[in-house]
């Protein structure tokens, strides 16, 4: 019965209108009925589920279709996922840029929001504030409306406002002068072949009013234009007026066609563009993100220089779409100096249109547009093509700034191809809303706060995720600060959107399927998207049938404490898409640092107890992970947990007394497991490779049980701390040393001991292979009661420490049975080298300790 609606959920994809609704219905009976005879409470929710939203897709892909007959557009998939309170609450949050508000789109606005109010009343005024920049400033004349920039004379041919401002006489040819908007004007001439006036022409669902009947923009009445963009998560609405900012010098501050200059739509939608990001003095941005917001189209940028680049794969998907009328492409440069500007007739960090893909006998072309006006022009220089019909380097006809390249030559000049792909090419959509506060700096290079999603489906079709950034005024403010650095000091452009930071998406393959990912280490990797400085990045992937993905979402260097993002997922069929689940439900996470008292290095170094330790108490049998992470990236790091008695100070290091451990010594984080553990308590020790290497740590416990975990204090954390007045130094022969302890009150006290490679004494001294440290009450061995010995009695290496358990210390119970002695035995010792043991004990009150002995007759 599932089955049957599933089938009919995939054909209702591909339907609209009526038949989608009927299709909607039959698929939610079936749902409906197979959740009455579901077998358990959770099947029974998934189907109910599954019929809402099966209706809710239905209702969706009627009314979709309708809005696009009515507006004459193409129908697209439209999220029909219901959306929760905090979503919405994210969405009206976003609303508010630059001191403006950009309100989701309901609906098209009536014509009486263009008509004017009445005889003589005055025309609509944004009261936005438009920034210039410094150059712009200098040359601004004011803020003009077309009559006034483009008067009316007695002697020209009558025309209506809608033919001079709105429709072009000739081929559009758009060109950028002094707004430092590159990337807005590329992706303007890039889609001017969308914007034409056809049955589906892009314009009548971006500016509004707009003339159906003749496919082009109207000319408002007062002056008010509405725009419906796609930003910071949906379809917004975003209002100007029809003001221009006009120049004292033949320089200009807006767009303009050269061919129809009197055309003003491109420069409106400049403006309304402008608005949601911040101004004329636009510090950049690139044109794949801008034909998103302008177009709704999913962007794609592909690294031209990456050597993961499958080149012919890459022509034929871009080259069918593109003639298929699915695919707006665009193309950015890389920096360049100013040698290789000239020599090659290129711009340094620059956006391009294409304007066609052609192919012919001897070579793949695009055919290029420099939107700057008056700009360079690729020279050909360099170029091993075979001349053709289209000349690499050649201006077809007329056009401004334009030349035909080679494929070969863009992958070689140009570092990045944005593709902005029709998202009708896909039926179903869903998209997810986020707030993520970034994490601290010693959890950047783990993957535990990361936003993570599971994604199923029942079919290989392809499915494309594309994640957007929310835009908020800090961005614009940092952005600004470093661009007034970049032209001070003549840096690089490319540098500027860099101090917005990365971000990626990344596919994994997890046990329990749809689980979250602590970190990369293993786990295994399905797909891996690049880290871009863009507000949007897209990951392309054929899913396993029927198992669950895990989707994470990275970053890196993002500046501010915390931004909103969109996940948007396309495919031909549909999708469960939900927030991934911890594979262990109980998870506790504590911070801490190595310093110079705790830095103790790996287990090779005596100092390795000295390391920050943790109690870790589980309640019940259960599997076990931990995640180390630090705030530096190369630092090497590795976690242990040990059998300890109770969570216990680890003083001995042992392999039969170690639980699980990680691999050894990773940079920056790393992870340790054990499929099944024993209640308990245990000690986890997290180390770094060399003593005295410091930095601050995140360790996270994770269990299918409820757990504890504490910091275990320092052996002398609230001890008195009393050193052996010289190190023990056995020798030749000698198997038994002892130093007397006095005690004045009664006390608590444990001894430790350390071998050492570097004594005090001269060469001929003994070292110890194994040892062992014991207290013990009277001075004859008839007398002798043994009150602690490390190690259970047995001998063993004391270069790692040895420590005795704590016992009370009586007076007069020393005084009565002849004396408390530390004794040091060894087994197997040798005359060679320098070093000794170094002893101290850890009391709550004061004790003494005498001079070493030789004890064997004792």
């Amino acid at each position: 019965m599932e089955a049957k609606a599933s089938e009919l959920e995939r054909r209702l994809g591909q339907a609209s209108g009526d038949a989608a609704l009927k299709l909607a219905i039959a698929a939610a009976d079936l749902y409906m009925q197979a959740a009455r005879k579901a077998a358990t409470a959770a099947e029974r929710t998934r189907l109910s589920r599954k019929c809402r939203e099966v209706i809710e897709l239905g209702e969706r892909l009627k009314a979709n279709a309708q809005a696009a007959s009515a507006t004459s557009r193409p129908p697209v998939p439209e999220s029909t996922r219901p959306l929760a309170t905090s979503e919405k609450a994210i969405l009206l949050r976003s609303s508010r840029l630059h001191g403006n508000i950009f309100p989701p789109w309901e609906s098209a606005p009536d014509s009486a929001v263009f008509s004017q109010t009445g005889a003589g009343a005055d025309a609509y005024i944004d009261p936005s504030h438009f920034s210039l920049s410094a150059e712009q400033q200098a040359i601004f004349a004011g803020w003009r409306r077309p009559a006034e920039i483009f008067p009316t004379t007695e002697d020209a041919d009558t025309k209506d406002d809608a033919s001079r401002f709105m429709t072009p006489a000739s081929e559009i040819d758009l060109a950028q002068d002094l707004a430092t908007d590159c990337s807005v004007v590329a992706s303007l001439c890039a889609a001017v072949r969308h914007f034409g006036p056809k049955q589906f022409s892009m314009l009548s669902s971006l500016i509004y009013p707009f003339d159906h009947k003749n496919m082009r923009p109207e000319v408002s009445r007062n002056g008010k234009y509405v725009f419906r963009m796609n930003f910071n998560g949906c379809w917004r609405q975003v209002i100007v007026d029809d003001r221009l900012p006009v120049s004292s010098t033949d320089r200009t501050l807006y767009v303009v066609d050269r061919r129809n200059p009197q055309l003003i739509w491109p420069a409106l939608i400049e403006k309304a563009y402008l608005k949601i990001r911040g101004g004329y003095d636009f510090p950049g941005s690139n044109s794949g993100t801008d034909l998103h917001a302008l177009t709704g189209w999913i962007p794609e940028q592909v690294f031209l220089q990456s050597d993961d680049n499958e080149l012919d794969e890459t022509w034929n998907r871009i080259k069918t779409a593109y003639d298929q009328g699915n695919a707006i492409v665009t193309l950015g440069t890389g920096n360049m100096s100013p040698e290789e500007e000239e020599t090659l007739g290129l711009v340094k960090e620059h956006d391009y249109a294409v304007l066609d893909l052609r192919r012919n006998s001897h070579n793949r072309l695009f055919l290029v547009k420099n939107p700057w006006c008056d700009s360079l022009v690729w020279t050909g220089a360099g170029s091993s093509a075979t001349l053709s019909v289209h000349t690499p380097g050649s201006s077809p006809g007329d056009m401004t700034n334009t030349f035909w390249m080679t494929f070969e030559d863009v992958l070689q000049h140009f570092d990045s191809l944005y593709v902005n792909w029709n998202p009708a090419m896909f039926t179903y959509r869903q998209d997810h809303h986020f707030t993520w506060a970034m994490p601290n700096k010693t959890e950047v290079l783990v993957f535990t706060n990361n936003p993570q999603y599971s994604v199923l489906s029942q079919s290989s079709g392809p499915v494309w995720v594309l994640l957007s950034r929310h835009w908020q005024d800090g961005e614009l403010d940092i952005l600004r600060q470093r661009k007034a650095e970049r032209d001070r000091d003549e840096g690089s452009l490319a540098n500027v959107s860099r101090q917005l930071g990365f971000m990626a998406l990344a596919l994994f393959a997890t046990t329990p399927p749809g689980t979250r990912v602590p970190l990369t280490e293993g786990h295994r990797c399905l797909q891996q998207g690049p880290y871009v400085d863009s507000p949007n990045t897209l990951l392309r992937y054929e899913p396993t049938p029927g198992i669950a993905q895990t989707l994470i979402v990275g970053q890196g260097e993002l500046p501010l404490e915390k931004y909103s993002f969109t996940l948007s997922f396309f495919s031909t069929s549909p999708l469960t898409v939900s927030r991934a689940a911890e594979p262990l439900a109980h998870n506790l996470t504590v911070s801490g640092a190595w310093t110079r008292r705790t830095a103790g290095g790996n287990a090779a170094h005596a100092s390795y107890l000295s390391n920050p330790q943790f109690a870790l108490t589980l309640e019940r049998a259960t599997p076990l992970s931990l995640v180390l992470s630090t705030d530096v990236a190369d630092l090497p790091v590795h976690i242990a947990v040990h059998f300890s008695g109770g969570g216990q100070r680890v003083t001995t290091v042992a392999g039969r007394d170690l639980l699980c451990s990680s691999a050894e010594y990773q940079r920056g984080c790393t992870y340790a497991s054990a499929a099944n553990v024993d209640a308990g308590t245990y000690t986890v020790v997290a180390s770094t490779f060399e003593p005295g290497q410091t930095g601050k740590f995140s360790l996270r416990v994770s269990a299918a049980v409820p757990l504890s975990l504490r910091p275990v204090l320092a052996d002398a954390a609230g001890r008195l701390r009393t050193v052996a007045p010289a190190q023990a130094v056995f020798g030749d022969g000698e198997e038994r040393l002892r130093a007397r302890v006095g005690v004045s009150r009664l006390t608590r006290a444990s001894v430790l001991a350390r071998s050492s490679s570097s004594g005090g004494g001269g060469v001929g001294l003994s070292v110890p292979s194994a040892i062992r440290v014991a207290l013990e009450l009277g001075s004859r061995s008839s007398q002798r009661n043994v009150l602690a010995v490390s190690g259970d009695g047995e001998f063993a290496d004391a270069s790692l420490g040895l420590r005795t358990g704590e016992v009370d210390l009586d007076p007069e119970t020393i005084r009565m049975r002849g004396g408390l002695w530390l004794v040091l035995e060894q087994i197997g010792g040798r005359r060679s080298g320098q070093g000794g043991v170094h002893v101290e004990m850890l009391s709550d009150s004061t004790v003494h300790i005498g001079g070493w002995e030789n004890a064997d007759d004792q």
